[in-house]
């Protein structure tokens, strides 16, 4: 399977996704986010009409699309898969969403006035040049709108354990306090989604358990075991406490 086939993943986990999530709760998203959650994190953020939004590490941007349809904002997408760029723009429709095939940093110019990163904050093992560049295309007074893994960094045992560890880079949140604050960034709200994300992925497991023929038939018995192990590793640690899922808003000073 070729490395940027995000086509493969969305159609062979998607309905397990479906099924994972509480009614309504669904909208094309590849995490553990529930829609709810997006839109508060999105009204916290200050999205409304003819707001500016940059979505950094988009996917195939269910949540962006999402948050389009709901407060008719401007729209930019950005995603270093070629593949889930794709598909993002097929599912956008008539939507007013605009989609760029980028690698991250540096960051479309702005300026925008709000920057969403969302669920990807732990692939970033470097995170300080991010944010700098992030404070760049903000307009003055604009939001930065994330989520965050919170908590040490992995040992060698953990990231033995963990698959595809290369892109799980923890922080601890006075870490990222303390970065906000150096390139100009104030904490404006936050909240703790460690329990509701334990359950997603909790239901998330058990969804591809229950599909594990069809998901393996399409992207390989390994990639399915990968699946399978990483939900049970992050269900394990938020339930722990070793990791907790926070949300923030933070705002250019």
């Amino acid at each position: 399977m070729h490395p940027d086939d995000r086509s493969s993943y969305d159609v062979a986990l998607r309905p397990a996704r479906e099924s994972a999530f509480e009614p309504g709760e669904f909208v094309g998203q590849e995490s553990f986010m529930r829609a709810s959650e997006i839109r508060t994190l999105a009204c916290q953020a200050g999205i409304a009409a003819s707001v500016s939004v940059l979505d950094l590490c988009c996917g195939i941007a269910g949540p962006g699309r999402f948050i389009t349809r709901e407060f008719g904002c401007s729209y930019l997408g950005v995603d270093a898969s070629a593949s889930a760029i794709d598909i993002a723009r097929e599912r956008a429709g008539d939507l007013p969403c605009r989609f760029e095939l980028s690698r991250l940093p540096p960051l479309p110019d702005g300026p925008f006035d709000v920057v969403l990163l969302l669920e990807t904050m732990l692939a970033f093992r470097e995170k300080e040049p991010l944010l700098t560049e992030i404070v760049r295309v903000l307009a003055t007074g604009g939001r930065f709108a994330f989520t965050m893994e919170e908590g040490l960094p992995l040992t060698d045992a953990e990231r033995e354990q963990m698959p595809g560890a290369d892109t799980v880079w923890l922080t601890p949140l006075e870490e990222m306090v303390a970065m906000l604050a150096r390139v100009g960034l104030v904490v404006r709200w936050q909240a703790d989604h460690s329990d509701l994300h334990r359950a997603s992925a909790d239901a998330l497991r058990a969804a591809f358990a229950a599909d594990a023929e069809a998901i393996a038939a399409q992207i390989g018995r390994r990639a399915l075991d990968d699946l399978l192990v990483s939900h049970r590793l992050w269900s394990d640690w938020m339930r722990d406490g070793r990791v907790r899922k926070l949300a923030v808003v933070a705002e250019s000073t």
